[in-house]
């Protein structure tokens, strides 16, 4: 490729993973937002949330594979497009079931666009710039971060909540145009074959069983609804472990967890992101519902979060080789548990959200680098794939799991004769003309909000004393592409 003509095309990438990352935060300021203008119930945001996350974990393997056998440019441009009517039509949802169907589609073209994107830069960049492509292909997605919970506030406080999803209709068309002239078409002829009935198992396996938990509040743990979707969910995760375990070439390499480095370095990941991720859903519902903060404010209120993870994972690496990986992923556990502590307790200031950060990037940057290491370069893309897969379906869990705890809890302490409407979310309390039920609302959900914090804190806890036991302290060294290095860490 022309020496010029590989760098617009970089940037035609860019574009693509920019989206992605912004609608990784952006939407969580807006869920107060979608509660009134709405309707929304607090199960209905759960799904909001985790419509997107189930598609986008169950599709991201088999996407990757589909662009190889059938034509990466071909299938890029499929799933930027969809991404982006998708999010237009998210944006004019009149209702809520309307909008969680069409955040499930977002889910189908983002779990397109992530790996593919990121499977042109071999193909576009000789080895001596794939490095420094790599990184600029990394700083697209990561900036979504930073950019989404303040982009979305501006957003909101000065248009209708729709405009959080309508903002990716300009960089969608850019970057479908830039994408269809600048990058060429690719494929590989010796693919692996896709495996539809694994699809379909994690599908339908990963929904029914998120179905299953955010239906536990409202129906009773009891409901025989709750049962046969836990039931029929568990059955079917069991059938794609089954299959994926027998199978020559499965679509998830379970194999991998055989190796106590990988498993137990995961692991660590995977709390991680349950806890990140957990609370980003919950904590600008409190925000805004409780302390009144406008969306702006609680973007703003989000940066010390973002900041002390900015800062520790620039120090990590340096920690790391000083006093080893268990120690330092251990002590990262210990901060974030610490962080979820504090915010029980000094709710009001942001340092338990700074403690938070930096336990994040303590924690996660160097998991992820010694989960890299212990593979072999043949199995560095499936090793990458199964980290991104679980810590998306943590996410998934995560939403659904923290969040029908806060809705129990909510329920559960609200007065016996509190009217149907406040039972559904505390932005529905604060609708009704009864000032002194919203107070009752708002301890409620400031008590479902702690029972949260704990959960979290307990299971960072347990990250940390497991990874202290466990991890081992020399393992294997392997050879990793760091463009498997740079895709994990950020996805």
């Amino acid at each position: 490729m022309v020496a010029l003509k590989k760098w617009y095309a970089l940037a035609a990438l860019v574009l693509c993973v920019l989206v992605i990352g912004l609608d990784g935060t952006i939407l969580n300021v807006a869920l107060a937002t979608l509660a009134a203008d709405l309707g929304a119930s607090t199960g209905d945001l759960q799904w909001i949330v985790a419509a997107y996350l189930i598609t986008l974990s169950a599709l991201l393997l088999p996407a990757g594979l589909a662009g190889d056998r059938w034509g990466r440019k071909k299938l890029l441009l499929s799933g930027v497009a969809l991404f982006g009517l998708a999010s237009l039509l998210a944006a004019f949802a009149k209702d809520t079931t309307v909008l969680i169907a069409a955040r499930a589609a977002m889910g189908v073209g983002a779990a397109i666009i992530m790996p593919l994107s990121m499977s042109f830069l071999p193909v576009i960049f000789p080895p001596q710039e794939r490095s420094k492509a790599i990184s600029i292909w990394s700083v697209g997605m990561a900036l979504g971060l930073p950019l989404g919970p303040i982009l979305g506030g501006w957003l909101l406080e000065n248009y209708w909540w729709g405009s959080v999803l309508l903002i990716n209709i300009p960089v969608v068309l850019v970057a479908f145009v830039a994408a269809a002239v600048l990058l060429p078409e690719s494929k590989d002829p010796h693919a692996q074959k896709l495996d539809p009935l694994s699809v379909i198992f994690s599908v339908f396996g990963l929904g029914l069983l998120v179905y299953g938990v955010i239906e536990a509040p409202t129906r009773g743990w009891g409901s025989p609804v709750v049962l046969a979707c836990l039931g029929f969910g568990i059955v079917l995760i069991g059938l794609f472990t089954l299959r994926n375990l027998r199978r020559a070439q499965p679509l998830v390499d379970l194999s991998l967890l055989g190796n106590r480095t990988f498993a137990w370095g995961t692991l660590a990941t995977v709390l991680a992101s349950l806890a990140l991720m957990g609370l980003l859903f919950v904590l600008p519902l409190s925000l805004q519902a409780v302390t009144g903060l406008s969306a702006l404010q609680t973007g703003i209120r989000l940066i010390p979060l973002i900041l002390g993870l900015a800062v520790a994972g620039r120090l990590a690496p340096k920690v790391c080789a000083k006093l080893g990986a268990p120690t330092t992923i251990a002590t990262g556990m210990l901060l974030l548990s610490g962080g979820f502590g504090l915010g029980t307790l000094i709710a009001n200031t942001s340092i338990w959200l700074t403690v938070i950060g930096l336990g994040l990037g303590f924690a996660m940057v160097p998991a992820m680098d010694v989960v890299l290491a212990t593979l072999p370069e043949h199995r560095s893309g499936a090793g990458s794939g199964l980290v991104q897969t679980l810590r998306q379906v943590a996410g998934a869990f995560a939403v659904a799991g923290l969040g029908s705890l806060l809705s129990s809890v909510y329920r559960a302490q609200l007065p016996a004769d509190a009217p149907a409407a406040a039972r559904e979310s505390i932005v529905a309390a604060a609708a009704l003309p009864d000032p002194a039920l919203f107070e009752q609302a708002k301890h409620a959900f400031q008590a479902g909000m702690e029972a949260v914090l704990l959960t979290g804190a307990g299971a960072a806890m347990l990250g940390a004393i497991l990874v202290a036991l466990f991890l081992p302290r020399t393992p294997e060294p392997g050879v990793v592409r760091e463009s498997e290095h740079d895709l994990a860490r950020v996805a």
